[in-house]
């Protein structure tokens, strides 16, 4: 039995410590959750009920403990298959977070792209779905092309259709803008990606916290993500990919737990899911990984969702009541996202006067220029909630918005 957050919402905010906090004075009130979710007790507990009761190296000892930690640790792997619907266990591979994942499948490609090869990444992407694709071309003579996108901040996907032909041999795109919460089309995407024979890799960073993904219905070569966006701890990220893929790819790093022969003259190297995994692990954050996606499901993605848009819907209808406001990223399929400017004041100063007041907020590029750059503007104020936030949280954010633009007007 799912629980209804409007009902329950007192005691899922118990369950959160960090809500207790004053900062400034003030209740805490946390609307940073595109840049990470706070992190439920159960989960803090299991950290350390890992380093009282059982902490070892994994896969390699034959004790009690080792094997302990190995068993809770796979464990951890299973519950994410099941979450994302793999097909199988090993075709989730545990990395420090999205932007490793991301250098993984980057890095693979280097001796398979050839020069003049294109690779087709969106306008709405985070830095690190730009960045290591811009080193793979340098280093392979292969070429990006851009899907644009529109004063709406959506991708135009007739664009995205005209930039696919025979050379294209990658295609990378968010799920959700975290600088827009906007969600983008990527089965459509796929399937168009697919005809070409175009290899697709998804940065699911911002749509895990929020929705279910299945990745066999997605039919995505490649899902990445975060723990820490989804109620676990940083320093953990989920690589997806086909088993066909994952096989022909090479490992990112060498070392230990990798291989499968070691000889002065060749190594080789072990099959999946260790072929990525060189050396110790973050043993007990991937273990506490697989207790928050258990206590995301325990409350249920699609109720998650609802909340979360509810949430959104009434900020939004708040926030266009002040007079020179501009939301960035208007789209009838949005997550708990929104980004605005206020007249001509800076968003770092709106930021820093919200703070005062308890209210936590992301202020500048958002790790998006390519957007920021679209919209001619130096940043933006982004305030994303998270199921555990409340409307009346939002009340009180509007009042220290409407104050924090009276003392800088």
């Amino acid at each position: 039995m799912k629980k209804n957050i409007h009902t329950n919402i007192d005691q899922i905010r118990n369950d959160f410590p960090i809500l207790k906090r004053k900062v400034n004075g003030q209740n805490l009130i946390y609307f940073d959750n595109a840049a990470t979710s706070q992190t439920p007790q159960i989960v803090i507990d299991s950290i350390a009920d890992y380093y009282s009761k059982y902490n070892s190296n994994i896969h390699r000892g034959v004790h009690f403990l080792s094997q302990e930690a190995t068993d809770a640790y796979e464990k951890s792997r299973v519950k994410f298959q099941k979450h994302f619907n793999a097909d199988n266990s090993y075709e989730i591979i545990f990395t420090s977070g999205t932007t490793h994942s991301i250098n993984i499948v980057a890095n693979g490609f280097k001796k398979i792209l050839k020069k003049n090869d294109e690779i087709i990444i969106s306008q709405l992407e985070h830095h690190s779905n730009i960045v290591p694709w811009q080193m793979l071309c340098e280093e392979t003579g292969a070429k990006i092309k851009v899907i644009p996108i529109d004063n709406n901040g959506e991708l135009i996907i007739d664009k995205f259709e005209n930039l696919l032909n025979s050379k294209t041999k990658l295609v990378f795109v968010n799920h959700v803008s975290n600088a827009l919460g906007i969600v983008n089309p990527i089965k459509h995407i796929i399937k168009k990606a697919h005809e070409f024979n175009a290899i697709v890799l998804v940065d699911g960073a911002q749509a895990t916290p929020h929705m279910k993904i299945d990745v066999v219905d997605l039919d995505v070569d490649f899902y990445v993500t975060s723990t820490h966006k989804i109620c676990g701890p940083t320093g953990v990220g989920i690589l997806y990919g086909k088993e066909k893929w994952l096989n022909k790819i090479p490992p990112f790093l060498g070392g230990g737990e990798m291989i499968d022969q070691v000889t002065f003259e060749k190594s080789t190297y072990a099959g999946l899911p260790n072929k990525f995994e060189a050396g110790t692990p973050n043993i007990s954050g991937v273990i506490a990984s697989g207790i928050g996606i258990d206590y995301l499901n325990s409350i249920g993605l699609e109720e998650i969702y609802k909340y979360e848009n509810e949430l959104l819907e009434y900020a939004t209808k708040k926030l266009l009541l002040i007079k020179d406001l501009k939301i960035y990223g208007f789209s009838t399929k949005k997550t708990s996202v929104i980004s605005f400017n206020v007249g001509n004041i800076h968003p770092y100063d709106i930021g820093s006067i919200l703070d005062k007041f308890g209210i936590a907020t992301r202020t500048g590029q958002l790790c998006a220029q390519p957007i920021m750059d679209y919209f001619k503007i130096p940043g933006t104020i982004r305030v994303s909630f998270s199921f555990y936030n409340t409307k009346e949280e939002i009340d009180e954010f509007i009042k220290a918005l409407h104050k924090a633009i009276l003392m800088l007007s």
